[in-house]
């Protein structure tokens, strides 16, 4: 049955069948904790009460109803969002690309609208500055915002151009940065597909200045980092870098594909009516279960627990001083482990500890030597503790 997929996914060689909280179940009746949550996208586990109710509820009142129309649903998730966030305005799509590609072209349209005002031709502002080691998306332009040429394969030539990448934490990149052409200057609160490389607050403060003492906006790519991830509902609230526009997607629907595109100020009014849409974007049925996740997030204490989890982790493999762990790193439940050996090896590796008397681990990779920990918000301690015993048995052995 795999062999009707386009081969461009690279599976592992598993096949589930369903899940309950931080537990999948496997055609065989194999049992595996999930360290990984559909790349974080399952943040409240599998078969969450509160977003199958709220799913199975909207589903049968109205799932679409396209963007000709307002949904009563998508307004009240709107008005949530923002209100949780502090942005101005919203817009849905269907994935972090597309929320992506969304703030690409606000960061766009707002540099011409500054060249209209200041008599230039339009265009002259178009460049959007990003990371070395980022990554954006998989369409054409989100792949030219990702600063890893691994990702920029000939076979996809020629990227969308108007993209310049600096160094994350380098104080003497931001001296040439930003000019006059710049629009906007784009990060990841936390480099996720780089390596869970972390961004230092007090840099991140200090290219946002540039950035707009150049006249430019600022973008956080948060469709990994937001929604909890990191034990703040937004990570660039840590950053203290107040964001013009805030990208999200990944946990934001708990499991139904959804992207956000949110934005403040002059950022915010820049796109009127024919410059962007998404059909499937901000459909009923996704919106109700997002909120739903938002009503879970913001439950008393919820986020603490997710901080605390984190701290958990990284503590505990950090005290294991194993011979193979070169460097455990991370915010929250986002967690990136460099081991010496190769860690795809590692990831399958943990998935054969399933069988009948036995229970495996699902883990992703984010570089040849880099494990990462992307588990459910909702994951209980004793998950935790046993996860992390089976990736002890492997790295022992």
């Amino acid at each position: 049955m795999a062999g009707s997929i386009i081969n461009n996914l690279g599976s592992l060689p598993v096949v589930f069948t369903s899940g309950q909280g931080s537990t999948l179940t496997d055609t065989e009746g194999n049992k595996y904790i999930d360290f990984v949550s559909g790349i974080g996208v399952n943040c409240l586990g599998h078969n969450h009460p509160a977003l199958v109710g709220a799913i199975c509820e909207q589903a049968a009142r109205q799932i679409h109803i396209s963007n000709y129309y307002n949904s009563d649903k998508g307004l009240s998730y709107a008005a949530a969002l923002l209100a949780k966030t502090g942005m101005d305005r919203v817009f849905f799509g269907n994935s972090g690309a597309e929320a992506n590609e969304a703030a690409i072209k606000i960061a766009r349209k707002t540099g011409a609208l500054s060249d209209a005002e200041a008599g230039k031709k339009p265009g002259t502002r178009h460049v959007i500055v990003t990371l070395f080691k980022s990554f954006h998306g998989r369409t054409i332009t989100t792949l030219s915002a990702t600063g890893q040429e691994k990702f920029h394969a000939p076979a996809f030539a020629p990227y969308t151009a108007g993209f310049r990448f600096i160094e994350a934490n380098n104080y003497e990149a931001l001296k040439t940065a930003f000019d006059d052409s710049v629009c906007a200057f784009m990060l990841e609160c936390v480099q996720g597909e780089g390596g869970v490389n972390l961004v230092d607050a007090q840099w991140a403060q200090a290219a946002s200045e540039a950035a707009r003492n150049a006249g430019a906006i600022v973008i956080a790519d948060e469709v990994q980092t937001g929604i909890g991830r990191t034990g703040a509902f937004l990570a660039s609230d840590g950053l203290g870098i107040q964001p013009d526009v805030v990208t999200l997607a990944k946990g934001i629907a708990g499991g139904i594909p959804m992207g956000a595109c949110l934005a403040r100020g002059k950022a915010a009014q820049s796109l009127v009516a024919g410059d962007h849409q998404s059909t499937f974007g901000g459909n009923p049925l996704a919106c109700a279960a997002a909120s739903a996740v938002l009503d879970v997030l913001s439950e008393p204490g919820f986020l603490a627990k997710v901080a605390e989890k984190g701290d958990y982790i990284r503590s505990k493999v950090s005290a294991w001083k194993h011979p193979e762990i070169i460097n455990v790193r991370g915010k929250g439940l986002m967690i990136g482990i460099d081991i010496k050996g190769n860690a795809s090896a590692v990831q399958l590796e943990c998935l054969k500890k399933a069988g009948p008397q036995s229970t495996g681990l699902c883990i992703s990779t984010a570089g040849p030597s880099t494990l990462r920990f992307l588990p459910p918000l909702v994951i209980t301690m004793k998950e935790i503790d046993d996860g992390l015993d089976i990736l002890a048995e492997v790295l022992g052995s």
